[in-house]
């Protein structure tokens, strides 16, 4: 048995890359999904994955089981929604806030330069703070009978989405 303090990682610390890809969640309360989203960031090598507002713990024995480290591997900041839409509009970072209204398919989306996907929660979605701050708001499309998919799901269709937009402007 061991007593270790847990890292506190604030959006000052984050060491982004030149054209950095950022996950942003918000109000998130599931550790599984959050856990589910590390797990793609880091697949898809994303420079971070932000919590705002926060209602789980990052360390939550569940969040670390289904992030399988990833937690360990993707940096992961929790901080207020003010702050952290400060922090990407000073850094240049483009906004892009998945959401179903008044939005375009996000293939149509540029990500290629710094971009930040926020994803709000399955029940509410984003708030309207999101949506002001937000320089596009994509979809995805549904083709079936739901409106929405799981965030861990629509995180990792919209950073692969990066990865290729990115991949090609090579």
């Amino acid at each position: 048995m061991a007593e270790v303090e847990a890292r506190q990682t604030t959006l000052a610390d984050l060491r982004l890359s030149a054209s950095p890809l950022i996950v942003v969640l918000e109000s998130v309360e599931k550790p599984g999904n959050l856990g589910a989203v590390l797990r793609s960031a880091d697949a898809a090598g994303a420079d971070a994955v932000v919590v705002c507002d926060p209602l789980t713990d990052l360390y939550n024995p569940n969040l670390i089981r289904s992030s399988i480290g990833a937690i360990f591997t993707v940096p992961c900041v929790a901080c207020s929604t003010e702050d952290c839409i400060a922090f990407f509009k000073e850094k240049g970072i483009r906004i892009l806030t998945a959401q179903l209204q008044d939005s375009s398919l996000y293939y149509d989306t540029p990500m290629t330069g710094p971009t930040a996907i926020v994803m709000g929660t399955e029940a509410t979605g984003l708030t309207d703070q999101w949506r002001r701050a937000a320089d596009a708001h994509i979809r995805i499309p549904m083709l079936g009978r739901l409106d929405s998919l799981n965030v861990s799901v629509s995180a990792a269709i919209l950073l692969y989405e990066a990865v290729r937009q990115r991949q090609l402007s090579k």
